[in-house]
Order: C-alpha cells, then structure tokens, then sequence
C-alpha cells in the first residue's frame, strides 16, 4: 500500500498542485520558495494537526483575493465550500491487508485498487453568511472608530483575526471520479491512525556545538534518551530493558543506606517538629533512579579521536547534524513500528527536509549514498510485521542530487508571474524524447545533469556557452556589467553557466521542461562550398552519381561567398542554415519560446517559435565597429575580441604567452579574423591572460556587443 500521488489547493504557493510520490524516495528539489518547506507543512498541519493549526497566511493569494470579493458583492447562487484541501491517492494490491481501509472503500469493483482522501479546510456557504454578517458588524464599529478619530484595524484585520475562525476541518474519502460522492471520516466515526503515519525531520534542527560546561545544549546526548525511550516501548527488548532496571533498583537500595548517613542530620531535625502524633514529620531521603529521568540527564555521547574520547560538542556542526539526523531517524522509524501490541500503520511516511544544512559538500555526498540503504528495510519489527517505507527529501543541494537515482527528482518551479507552483517528474522528460535518435540525447542529459551540473535545479537562469575561453572570462564580463551599472547586479542572481561545446540543443527539452530562462552564447560560423579538386589543382572531384564533389570552407562572416551556418545549436532552434537569418538581427527577434504547432499532416507538435516573451535566445556575432570606427562581421569570439581589443593585446605584448606570431598585430594587413586563426595557441591559457592583464574594472578592454546584448536580456 503507498500513496502514489498528492494534491493540494490554495495553500501558500500550491495553489492547484499536484506531486507523484515513488514507492521510496522522492527527491523534491527546487529554488527558494517554490512550496517544498510548504509541502512538509500542509502534510503536518492536516495529518498531525487540527483546524487551529491553520491561519488566515496560510491561504494562497490568490484565493485570498476571492475571498475579499465575496465580501463586496452578494453570495453566488452555486457556491461551493471552497478553501485550503489535502489530497491523497493511496494505491493496494491483493497482498495488503485490506482491514484498515475497508470501511474508506467507495466501491467494490476489483479493478479499482485506490482510495482517495480528502482533508479540507473550507468555507462553507452557511459560515459564509455568518461571516459577512459579521464583516457588517465590523465595518459599523470602524465606523463609530472613525468617529472617535480612532485608529481604524481596516480590512486585513478582520480577515487576519475573524476569517479563519469560520472555516470548517473536513475529512472524507471521495469517490476518485466523483468528489460529490463522498464518505465523512469524522462522521462515520473512522480512525486513519492505523493508515498513515506520518513524521518529520524540519530543516531548523535543534543542533549546537556549545560548550555544556557553559550552558550548552547536549543535543545528542537528548537524542539518544529519546531513542532509548522509544525502545523501552518495544516489547522486543524487554530483556534487557528489565536488566537496565534491576541494576538500577540495586543501586537504589545501596545509595539508599549511604543517603540515610549523609542527611542524617537534616533529617532528625525535620523530625523535631513533631505534628499531632511523634515523628509525624519523620522522613527518609532514598535514590530514585528512575531510568528515563537517569538516561535525559546522564547520557553523554562521546566521540573517537584516536584513543582519546571527546564530548559532543567538540564536534563541528556538520558532523553534529549528520549524528544527529541519524538519531532521529532512529526515533522515528521506532515510533513507526509501535509497540508489539499494536500494528504499524499501512502507510508510514517520511519527510526529511534540507538534510544538508551545516554539512560540506563530501558529507552531503555520504547522506544521499547511505540514506536508502538506512531506510530500505522499512518499518520491520522483531516479530515479522513488516510495512513499507515511503519517504520524501527536499533538498537545495546539487551535491545530493548529483548521488541521486534520475527517476526519484522531483522538480519544483513557481510559474511566471503567478502566485503558483507545479512539480514535474525528472523522469518524464523521458516522454520527451520519444523518437529513437533521441534516446542518445536523453542518456547524456541524465549522466551530464547529475554528474556535472545539478546545480541547473536550483538556478534562475542559466547561460550555456562553448568553451574554455568563454568559461573563463563570462564571470568579467558579467561583473564588467554590474560595474557600469549596479542595478540588479547579475553576479548577485542566480544565474548557472554551463559548457556544452556546440551541442546546447541537446538540452532544449529540459529548457522548455523546467521553464528555466536559457541564453545560449555561440559562434556564427560563417561557412561557404565550393568544389573539391585533384591534387593537380585543376581536375574537379567527382561523386558516385558523376557530379562535381564539393568541400566546405570556413570563411569570415562578411565574405560575400558567405551564405550559411555550420553552427548546429542556431541550425537546429531556428530552423535554419542561412546565414541571412543570423546576421545583425534585433535580439527581439531572435527570442524563443516552445508552442505546439500544427503540422501539414494534422498532427500537433512542440516547435521553438520566435516570441518577444520567449524565455530563450540565442546570441551570435554582429556587425560592431572598434575604437577606429573600422566596422566588422566577427565569426568567433576571439574574433570579435580581437577586433574590439587589438590594442589591448599590443600594450600587453610580452604578457600574452598563449598568443603566436604577437608580431601581427602590428601588422595592418592583418584583419581579426586573420589574427584568431593564425595567433590562438591554447584558448584557456589566452583567456586566462586577458584577466591578468585587466585593471580592476576590466574597464581597459571592450566586451563583444553580441555577448554584452545577451547578458543584458538575461540580466533584466
């Protein structure tokens, strides 16, 4: 039995939000406030908590403002209960025992394996009424306020403090095609205690490396009372519970005679005082080493180093959350299997939230890799009873997520201008990649995305480029830009670069999969053919058929003979080889974004289609003219640089170890193209050269405007 899928409705950002759940781990990842600390608090707040767990900030916007409608206008004659919901999609089979939810089954077709419950906070029309009658009485008191020249509380006071009051805490199991169909769980009086479990482990753990000698927390020395708590509830282990007890019982009575010698004195005074018969007040002082009380207090967790042994707090904080997140896991999992009384729930569900806080990048790495094998086993106990263990992780750490299985990422993105999220299955970009020549594609961005660059996950934006050389100096330029302009700086976002070489396509479908703004920085590679001859020089190459062979040549992209692109990424998003359609555009008409198009044949397919809102563009040289007003059609970037910079490379001669020939750009005869073909010995050295010879605002070179109009698109 699991839960294979959860839904939830105007809470905070899931507004209408729906998430799969794997029968183990769901790896839930995501930017900053895109709803997963959210996820963990709806799930809490309606499985653990109760209708005063909610308040009026816990609405989604948006419904906020419809609340605030019907105030102003009379109530709609088909209003409906509305408000914050839970849903769950719990799934069985023929070998779960059936005995718990039996009484939630809406019907008892054999090949309807699910039950769907729902838990809602709502509205419902009769509170509605009371409610605005209510608003009529409020706004008459601001009234007689404003009288008085006091100070009015205003609409978002009464909502804040009088709204919530009136919703109602509901719990049904609903017919999975119908909702109107429904069984009422209060009602009927059904406990959901033996169906679902669920606990949590929150981000903000209670961890401290203070010193206890000066008042600090033992952390884990708390947490293994807790464990050991938990334990002693376990019939398993009653043997050696019973053994901890005696030997605790025999100390009793032996510090019992040693307490009676030690307040022997106190306690004959105290006897003194008599009372209405002798020795009335006659008392004994005896040891109580009661065992939880003995082990809160007087547990300490020590560590190993070498042959010496540490207290705790010696430990770093990163450490100390690992140890700590273990032990708590270690309480959970016993709280799972409940005493052997009892049976476990059917459904025992796990959140672990931000498992990386405090821990350096190796420790992250160790979490992710050992966290399955902790949890595989699921809640087995002593006696047999065994029950599955679904569990869900979120997490901001590319570290854990490049450990993790592919299939088990769970990604979450706000929507453009919305006040709303949605989740997408990793594993469903696999759809997207439906045509066999693509299944190549989709294995590379599954091993390059986890292995290299998880980090596109919790990214904003992201700027693929091509190689060592734009690796190395995209960082200058983007601050070059955030110095002439300190608005919205863009080494202040978050902003992923990633080198593809010339095959950004690849990632297109996880571009439009994730929603993610993309600027794609490339070449124009200016190209032409011509026909191939003889080593004579004179006798053309012939094909097969008898026509003339012919050769391509790469040339400057303002050779007249110039009239296409070998460029496959600018090729492939636009459609189009023809160098005419990449020459000196406008960047807004080279934005992109994907929409389904409909084919000759009928059918409908996703196509990257030119948009002034697209989140995609891709940028290529352009005519720009340099200092001597000289203007020029780059082809590369060391190209444009070249052009812009020549002088720059002349006052810095003798630095620039990577460059051949230096004597050349002296030479006027030699255009930039000639110098980029001719001069470029390793590209990452050269790179590396024009940062050690920038002054510290770059301000002594000039930026390629191709790039420069790129970064300011993303930027803005």
């Amino acid at each position: 039995m699991k839960i294979i899928k959860i839904e939830v409705r105007n809470y905070r950002l899931l507004k209408e939000f729906s998430i799969d759940l794997e029968d183990e781990l769901s790896l839930v990842v995501g930017k900053n406030n895109c709803g997963k600390t959210s996820l963990l608090s709806i799930l809490d707040k309606f499985l653990n908590g109760s209708a005063g767990s909610f308040s009026f900030d816990d609405f989604n916007l948006d419904y906020k403002e419809e609340l605030k409608k019907l105030f102003q206008s009379d109530i709609p004659e088909g209003y409906v209960s509305n408000g914050i919901a839970l849903k769950l999609y719990i799934q069985y089979d023929n070998s779960d025992d059936l005995s718990n939810i039996s009484s939630l089954m809406m019907d008892l077709d054999p090949n309807n394996n699910m039950i769907v419950l729902l838990f809602e906070f709502v509205l419902t029309k009769d509170n509605l009424k009371k409610l605005k009658n209510d608003f009529v009485a409020f706004q008459e008191k601001e009234s007689l306020r404003k009288k008085n020249k006091q100070a009015l509380k205003g609409l978002d006071y009464f909502f804040t403090n009088e709204c919530v009051k009136n919703f109602c805490f509901l719990r049904k199991t609903i017919d999975s095609k119908d909702s109107d169909v429904f069984i009422d769980i209060d009602k009927e009086k059904i406990s959901l205690s033996n169906v679902i479990n669920f606990e949590h482990i929150k981000a903000n753990r209670d961890v401290s490396n203070k010193d206890t000698s000066k008042g600090g927390d033992k952390t884990l020395s708390s947490l293994s009372a807790k464990i050991y708590e938990k334990i002693e509830a376990d019939d398993s282990h009653q043997l050696i519970i019973d053994r901890f007890k005696d030997g605790l019982f025999d100390a009793d009575v032996k510090f019992g005679e040693v307490y009676q010698e030690i307040f022997k004195e106190t306690i004959e005074k105290v006897r003194q005082f008599g009372g209405i018969k002798p020795d009335d007040t006659q008392i004994a002082i005896n040891s109580t080493l009661q065992h939880i009380n003995l082990m809160k207090g007087n547990t300490t967790v020590m560590y190993k180093h070498g042959d010496s042994e540490l207290p705790e707090h010696y430990n770093g904080l990163g450490y100390m959350n690992l140890i700590g997140m273990i032990f708590e896991i270690e309480i959970l999992l016993n709280k799972f299997k409940r005493k052997l009384t009892e049976k476990p729930a059917d459904i025992n569900l796990l959140f672990i939230e931000e498992p990386e806080a405090h821990t350096h990048p190796q420790m992250q790495y160790i979490f992710i890799r050992n966290i399955k094998d902790l949890l595989k086993g699921g809640v087995k106990r002593t006696d047999g009873v065994c029950r599955p263990l679904q569990y869900i992780i979120s997490t901001h750490s590319s570290h854990i997520v490049s450990e993790s299985v592919f299939d088990d990422i769970k990604y979450l993105r706000r929507l453009n201008n919305t006040n709303a999220v949605i989740a997408k299955n990793l594993k469903n970009l696999k759809n997207e990649y439906h045509e066999k020549e693509n299944d190549k594609s989709y294995r590379f961005l599954k091993q390059y995305l986890t292995l290299c660059r998880a980090e596109l996950f919790f990214a904003d934006k992201v700027i693929f480029i091509e190689g060592d050389t734009e690796r190395v100096l995209l960082p200058a330029m983007m601050k070059k830009l955030d110095l002439e302009n300190s608005e919205n700086p863009m080494l202040s976002q978050n902003i992923s670069i990633i080198e593809v070489g010339n095959y950004a396509h690849v990632f297109e479908k996880l571009i439009d999969f994730i929603g993610i703004k993309s600027l794609i920085v490339t070449d124009i590679d200016s190209e032409y053919s011509e026909i191939a001859y003889e080593d004579d020089g004179t006798t053309p190459k012939k094909c097969a058929n008898g026509k003339n062979k012919m050769k391509t040549v790469k040339c400057r992209a303002d050779d007249p003979k110039a009239i296409r692109t070998s460029n496959s990424s600018l090729e492939f998003f636009y459609g189009s080889d023809s160098l005419a359609d990449f020459k000196d555009k406008k960047k807004e008409d080279m934005l992109l974004i994907k929409k389904e198009v409909k084919q000759e044949d009928g059918k409908v397919e996703k196509k990257w289609c030119r948009d002034e809102k697209g989140i995609l563009l891709c940028i290529c040289q352009s005519k720009e003219k340099n200092a001597k007003e000289v203007e020029y059609h780059a082809r590369s970037f060391e190209d444009a640089f070249f052009h812009l910079n020549r002088q720059f490379i002349v006052d810095n001669k003798d630095s620039f170890g990577s460059l051949k020939h230096i004597s050349n750009f002296k030479d006027e005869s030699k255009d930039s193209y000639c110098l980029a073909e001719e001069c470029i010995d390793k590209k990452p050295s050269f790179a590396i050269e024009i940062l050690l010879n920038s002054n510290e605002g770059f301000s002594n070179w000039a930026m390629p405007k191709y790039v420069r109009q790129g970064l300011l698109w993303l930027k803005d």
